[in-house]
């Protein structure tokens, strides 16, 4: 094997497969396996919402688009972010359509990283920016939020920038832990990075499913505004994970770079989604609110019956997760995941999957239906009291 792979690309080789896939796989292979670890909407695409991709292929509207997307869809992101938000990105300049937010993450990067940049994130967090940062030649510096109520503290973020930062990436709502950022503490760190040449990439992907009080997005502070870059999609908020249409936003300047890279590798988005796209921001903003009322409910139940069972969770205001400690049982989060699996069909992810700092935990999608949820605690916690018990039996108690 090794012989066949010879003279490709270290990094490439070097990338593993993230623990969310890895035990959506297995789980896929049992027959009354119930899916606890992927971040997808259980619920359908608006129904407006597919009328208008059916629509546009219906009247051949499958070609090309501008690279940076439809104008008209530029022009509805925009007046989007302007009406909820309060801040405005021009049409014409600012805003590139991709294949998805992940497609604008790793453009955004592959402008952004020369060979030997660092780049900070507050960890634990999703998997999918450290790969896209080391295929850049950089390399990810993590900073310790499970000390802090996992919000990321400013005097910690000040002391980890060097030389070599380049930029802070920021995932708030977060994956995993679901946790929002205090206006508190976006003030302090706004007042670090505004005193440092740094980019900042705000993956605000999760901005529609909060449950407090409300997202508070990076783009509303000027004193970075020319160094930030807006990540942003319908994946979470409209259930069109597939469809895989982001908006990515920033100052004229870098967006001019970074819509190379796009067209470079994707050419633009699929036209017909973003027909469909231009149908969800006009029409259907109602569509994550319906939604979070379940996801509020489906929060609570979980939560409720992880206390239950004697795992400590806080209570998370925003995206569809939440990552209880799970110290008490002895195990690592891989054996937890793993025997949670073997033993009960039931599969989470293992906190370690989101960079060692999250290693005691695990994250659950409570992205699911309801009836789902209530086996797999039923499940869950037969597996606790059973490794309770087995672990008196070894005391000798």
């Amino acid at each position: 094997m090794k012989d066949k792979l010879h003279g490709l690309n270290e990094k490439a080789l070097e990338i593993s497969t993230p623990g969310v896939r890895v035990f959506a796989n297995r789980v896929a292979q049992i027959p009354d396996g119930i899916n606890l670890t992927i971040g997808e909407p259980d619920f359908a695409t608006p129904e407006r919402v597919k009328q208008a991709a059916i629509s546009a292929i219906n009247d051949n509207r499958t070609g090309y688009s501008h690279n940076a997307g439809l104008q008209a869809l530029r022009e509805s992101v925009s007046a989007f972010f302007n009406e909820k938000y309060g801040f405005h990105y021009d049409s014409d300049t600012e805003i590139v359509i991709t294949n998805g937010a992940s497609e604008g993450i790793d453009s955004t990067l592959r402008t952004l990283l020369n060979e030997g940049d660092e780049v900070i994130l507050p960890a634990p967090i999703y998997s999918g920016y450290g790969p896209v940062i080391r295929l850049a030649g950089a390399t990810p510096v993590y900073l310790d939020t499970s000390e802090t109520g996992f919000q990321p503290d400013a005097q910690a973020l000040e002391a980890l920038i060097t030389s070599r930062t380049k930029a802070v990436i920021f995932n708030y709502p977060s994956n995993p832990t679901g946790v929002t950022l205090t206006r508190e503490a976006m003030d302090g760190l706004i007042g670090v990075l505004s005193k440092h040449k740094l980019w900042v990439v705000s993956d605000e992907i999760y901005s529609e499913n909060t449950y407090g009080d409300g997202h508070i997005s990076f783009a509303s502070y000027p004193e970075i505004r020319d160094r930030l870059i807006l990540i942003h999609g319908l994946s979470k908020s409209h259930a069109m994970t597939g469809w895989r249409i982001g908006f990515t936003l920033g100052s004229r300047e870098i967006m001019e770079q970074i819509l190379k890279v796009h067209l470079s590798s994707t050419i633009c988005a699929s036209l017909p989604g973003q027909y469909a796209a231009i149908e969800a921001l006009d029409h259907c903003r109602d569509a994550p609110g319906e939604m979070n009322k379940q996801y509020i409910e489906r929060r609570n139940y979980v939560m409720g019956r992880l206390r239950q069972m004697g795992l400590e969770v806080e209570q998370p205001d925003g995206a569809f997760y939440l990552f209880p400690s799970i110290k008490g049982t002895g195990l690592t989060s891989y054996e937890f995941a793993e025997q949670l699996l073997d033993r009960q069909h039931v599969a989470v992810v293992p906190g370690s999957s989101f960079t060692s700092y999250g290693e005691g935990h695990i994250r659950i999608s409570y992205a699911n239906s309801m009836e789902n949820l209530v086996k797999a605690m039923d499940r869950m916690e037969a597996f606790v009291r059973e490794h309770s018990l087995s672990q008196l039996h070894h005391s000798g108690m």
